[in-house]
């Protein structure tokens, strides 16, 4: 029990999400196949001059300062992605400025998209063409306006997105998109940023960013051969022939409806920084107290139809006595709390949708049967405690998927912040168990519904299974997703001024993961 409040106060989030991302590059378990769907994104690097909010590894950088709630208590967003638009001349300095904007903000969850990843699939007639130089890919036609508008707006309200990956060399897509969520601040930066009407429409600010055409074509002179690897009478003659007219006839008529324009790029400093101070004002504008917001609402209403209760048989009262007991020695807390997950899990399947299947016995008879309805079935854990859920239910669930989310409580401002999330791939089509040990008010089962929600998982499909749940907590998520199925072995009433569940469990079951998490790494060594 000391040690759960060791580890709770001694390790960071920062910490906690190295120390899964080092259990990430060991043997997986063949039950537990975790696919990441997530690509780095490009956010601020530096918090604190003290503590940068990073963990730089041998395969990836991990963003430590959490995303803050991006909704109400109705599970709803309330308010959008700031989406900047960068417009100019091709090789103007707009990744440059882009990236200045990025490091002079200071905010985590910070995406850049570029229209480069936009470029239409070629026909094998243009992609002649364009090995030849022959092709205009400055022109409004060379883009797929129709995806960039819909990806931008789903980013925008703050959807998960998958974005094409052009190849330069080759002129066409790849087969892998990236994937991209969680934005606060969008900077979107393209030659034609501006040149389409609903595209204007998505954007908060837009910058033009002015460069001498001069400068312009000795950087894009460097880029194409070095990069591209094209030769430079080829890039010599695409600028002559489509790009410096492109530039006079779509790109710079579109200075008329910026916002802003920087001279120089991004070696303007006074420009880039009112446009640090505009993003910063308009962030501040929106503010939410949501767990303060919880706690106090809901009170006296009726338990939900969506909450289903395991039954309190004579079994259950007795297990429940044991993890309760703060007089209970470790090997017993742990036993009979994974006996309960067991029972839980098992409790919980009874709720999926079944259809009706026929199959032979070896006897030659026909046995009337069921079997789930839907294509399959994902387990999420909510980090820490929730992940000591996912060995019963992968005991329960043979070769069950498995993602997590780490959320963590800032204790600054008391609010849940999202640190970490990886899913596996397709997840919209599953029915998803949910898992957190135990629910007090209920904001980090809200945010990881809505996380759910926004990778485009159905509501209906989602099911939160925890050990222990405060009535305030039922309330809050039947609220906000009416639709979520709500499983638990216990509801208590009360939630004490630090959120604690009264009479409640107890804090050991971040302990437990973490127990857990290091014998399956024990496990996975020991077999290599």
């Amino acid at each position: 029990f000391h040690l759960s409040c060791v580890f709770r106060s001694t390790y960071s989030p920062a910490v906690v999400t190295h120390f899964y991302d080092s259990l990430g590059s060991l043997p997986k378990h063949p039950r537990c196949p975790l696919t990441p769907s997530l690509s780095p994104r490009k956010r601020t690097t530096s918090q604190s001059k003290t503590e940068p909010p990073l963990l730089r590894t041998n395969k990836r950088t991990i963003y430590t300062a959490g995303r803050p709630p991006w909704y109400n208590v109705t599970g709803t967003t309330f308010k959008e992605a700031f989406v900047i638009g960068l417009c100019g001349g091709s090789a103007s300095g707009k990744t440059t400025v882009a990236n200045k904007i990025i490091e002079a903000l200071d905010v985590p969850w910070v995406v850049l998209l570029s229209m480069d990843s936009f470029y239409k699939v070629l026909t094998k007639d243009e992609q002649e063409l364009a090995a030849k130089n022959e092709y205009n890919f400055d022109h409004p036609e060379a883009f797929d306006f129709e995806l960039l508008v819909t990806v931008l707006r789903k980013l925008k309200k703050g959807k998960s997105i998958k974005v094409p990956v052009y190849d330069f060399t080759s002129h066409c897509r790849r087969k892998e998109w990236k994937t991209v969520y969680g934005a606060n601040v969008v900077i979107f930066e393209g030659i034609l940023a501006f040149a389409n009407k609903e595209l204007l429409k998505l954007l908060d600010m837009k910058v033009f960013v002015d460069t001498d055409s001069d400068i312009r074509l000795v950087r894009r002179l460097k880029r194409d051969i070095s990069d591209r690897g094209r030769d430079i009478n080829g890039v010599i003659k695409q600028y002559n022939k489509f790009v410096k007219p492109s530039f006079e006839q779509y790109i710079e008529p579109t200075v008329q409806v910026a916002d802003i324009v920087v001279p120089r790029g991004g070696e303007n400093f006074v420009a880039l920084d009112l446009i640090v101070q505009h993003v910063h004002s308009q962030l501040e504008k929106v503010r939410a107290n949501n767990r303060s917001a919880l706690a106090s609402a809901h009170q006296g209403q009726p338990l939900p139809k969506t909450l289903s209760v395991l039954e309190s048989t004579p079994q259950v009262r007795g297990m429940h006595t044991i993890i309760r007991n703060k007089d209970t020695n470790r090997d017993e807390f742990i036993f009979y709390s994974k006996r309960l997950m067991r029972l839980l899990i098992e409790h919980a399947l009874s709720f999926l949708p079944l259809k009706p299947v026929q199959v032979e016995t070896p006897q030659g008879s026909i046995y009337e049967g069921k079997r789930l309805s839907g294509k399959r079935i994902t387990g999420v854990s909510i980090l820490r405690a929730g992940e000591t859920m996912e060995q019963a239910l992968m005991h329960v669930c043979k070769d069950i998927r498995l993602g997590k989310i780490l959320i963590q409580t800032n204790h600054d401002t008391g609010e849940p912040e999202l640190h970490y999330l990886r899913l596996p791939k397709d997840i919209s089509e599953d029915y998803v168990i949910l898992m957190d040990s135990t629910v007090s008010t209920g904001a980090a089962a809200l945010m990881a519904v809505r996380v759910l929600l926004d990778h485009d998982v159905q509501e209906d499909k989602i099911f939160l299974l925890s050990l222990l749940m405060a009535e305030m907590g039922v309330h809050s998520v039947a609220y906000a997703f009416p639709k979520v199925r709500i499983i638990t072995t216990a509801v208590d009433k009360k939630v004490n001024n630090e959120f604690h569940i009264i009479p409640g469990i107890g804090g050991c079951f971040c302990y437990l993961s973490v127990c857990l998490a290091l014998s399956h790494t024990l496990f996975s060594v020991t077999l290599t």
